[in-house]
């Protein structure tokens, strides 16, 4: 190849091979005096440490042995005397090297063979770190490409610069390319692999079909209209969360483009793909009664703890809001980050008439009181025997056909029940071996510490070494499925920030912390509560992923 080559054709192939791999020229020379110098080393010995120098401008090549100096010479193909080192350069000394000009090689077939070979290797790794370092910037972006082959489900696609592929589960459902169809993707990862960078596309990311959207529509290429959340079932159906920063602007409209032109467009590239357009809304439940649409929702029940939401429908949209196979209501679960349960009206008809049931049931038993006398409690709203039992005694007196003595009487039973349920929980407590000194707790009732208790919390110590999801549990989402843990306490009403406040108390009676470690622990947080607002009002536009 080059080797055999004059001087010219030397660096007309480096320039030619830098053109073709769009590499520096200065790789390809540096690869071809590689080249020369291992051929040399095959023909010198391979223990000589051989240079090769190629001139960029005339293509001249010089070789070079180098000598190490040393006070006694073994190897006189590696090493000099000093005296002799000294002779040709007065500046010599120990452990310098001096270099002895070679005779001009004659490659043979073998050895020029082997050179290729290093040149090859040597372009090839220059052309994977060009291509790595252009393309890992590129994340986010959408390519345009041209199918080069497809094998075991998987596309590859040349993208002029670089080699792309899009992964069997990263194609949308029933989509078949063949080699030679232009195609379109989006960049999701790039790796640097052993076999060079290796850039992943996506076809059912739901950032491709943002980006789609930004390329269609010129409000939100220029950020006038923001997309908040995207949630897909690729290939059947999208919802995607659209919010515009001018009032005078529709930002469901502009999407949808006239005659639903904009829209169209993405829906063509995306194989047909049903997209629902959803206006966003800080309020979490406006915003999830729109992502249900086209299902009409009745009334919704939010439990922000846990971010939950009851959504009530009419009986004849139970279906609509479900979807066919649960589509609808998974894809408005993905979109807004909350769990959502679908009920009817006569079920939560149902499930209410039950909880009356329950709760006069309760007050029957526990204050020894007559069925009406229950009902009547449940009616005014009382929901536990606590509530009964220290609210305003007014509360209680106000109820038609109750009095004063009935309502002290009611009340006087309730606070005897309390008694004597904590006297029975306190002996359980005992009975589990949880010790008196996680008493001092504050927050800490003793329903808690017998939950505690069964939990193998036993001590103050135990307490100081949980976080608090081993309090109140938490929740993992995966897949677009949101799945709840439960925590020692997770049936106590118990809230993050009063179970964090408890294991920090633990600690410090523990002797973990000091009051100074929690005091300055405390401010750290206040500050890294204002950092983060700060950092939600500044980052106010990113797209987020549903």
């Amino acid at each position: 190849m080059a080797i055999s080559a004059n001087r010219l054709e030397l660096l007309q192939i480096a320039d030619a091979v830098a053109r073709e791999k769009s590499i520096d020229r200065g790789i390809v020379i540096t690869a071809m005096e590689d080249a020369i110098q291992k051929a040399a080393r095959s023909r010198y010995g391979t223990e000589t440490e051989v240079r090769a120098e190629i001139n960029s401008k005339t293509g001249e090549i010089r070789l070079q042995r180098l000598l190490q100096v040393v006070e006694t010479v073994e190897n006189v193909s590696t090493e000099i005397s000093i005296e002799d080192a000294q002779a040709r350069n007065p500046e010599a000394t120990l452990g310098d090297y001096i270099a002895e000009p070679l005779p001009p090689l004659d490659f043979g077939r073998i050895a020029a063979q082997s050179a290729k070979q290093v040149i090859v290797q040597k372009v090839r790794e220059a052309e994977r770190d060009r291509q790595y370092d252009e393309f890992k910037d590129r994340i986010g972006e959408v390519v345009n490409g041209v199918v080069k082959r497809a094998e075991y489900g998987n596309v590859i696609v040349d993208l002029g610069r670089g080699e792309g592929i899009v992964r069997r589960d990263e194609l949308i459902p029933r989509e078949a390319f063949r080699t030679g169809d232009r195609i379109r993707a989006y960049i999701y990862d790039v790796r640097r692999e052993q076999r060079g960078p290796q850039i992943f596309l996506s076809r059912t990311h739901p950032q491709f079909m943002s980006k789609l959207f930004a390329q269609e529509v010129p409000e939100i290429y220029d950020g006038v209209i923001e997309i908040r959340a995207v949630a897909r079932d690729p290939g059947s159906r999208a919802k995607i969360a659209v919010i515009s920063k001018d009032s005078s602007i529709d930002p469901v409209g502009a999407c949808v483009g006239m005659r639903g032109s904009r829209v169209q467009a993405v829906v063509g590239e995306l194989q047909g793909e049903k997209i629902d357009i959803i206006p966003w809304n800080d309020d979490p439940a406006t915003f999830i009664v729109n992502a249900l649409q086209p299902a009409e929702v009745a009334k919704v029940v939010l439990d922000e703890d846990a971010e939950r939401i009851e959504v009530v429908v009419p009986d004849e949209q139970l279906s609509l809001a479900i979807g066919r196979r649960g589509q609808n209501v998974r894809l408005a679960s993905q979109l807004t980050g909350w769990a959502i349960d679908i009920m009817t009206e006569q079920e939560e008809s149902e499930r209410r008439q039950k909880e009356f049931q329950e709760r006069s049931q309760l007050f029957m038993e526990a204050l020894n009181v007559d069925e009406m006398v229950g009902q009547l409690l449940a009616t005014e709203g009382f929901a536990s025997v606590e509530e009964v039992a220290y609210v305003d005694l007014d509360e209680i007196s106000m109820i038609e056909g109750f009095d004063d003595d009935t309502a002290e009487e009611i009340q006087a039973r309730a606070r005897d029940y309390l008694d004597e349920l904590e006297a029975k929980l306190d002996q359980e407590r005992r009975d589990l071996g949880v010790s008196d000194d996680l008493r001092s707790i504050d927050g800490l009732t003793t329903a808690m510490l017998v939950a505690l208790g069964k939990e193998d919390i036993k001590t103050v110590e135990d307490l100081a070494g949980c976080a608090a999801d081993d309090l109140v549990g938490w929740s993992e989402r995966k897949d677009g499925e949101t799945k709840r843990y439960e925590g020692a306490l997770s049936g106590c009403d118990l809230s993050r920030a009063d179970a964090e406040a408890m294991v920090m108390a633990a600690r410090l009676a523990a002797g973990w912390i000091t009051e100074e470690e929690l005091a300055s622990e405390e401010a750290a947080d206040e500050d890294g509560d204002d950092d983060e607002a700060a950092g939600e009002e500044a980052s106010e536009g990113v797209i987020l992923n549903g």
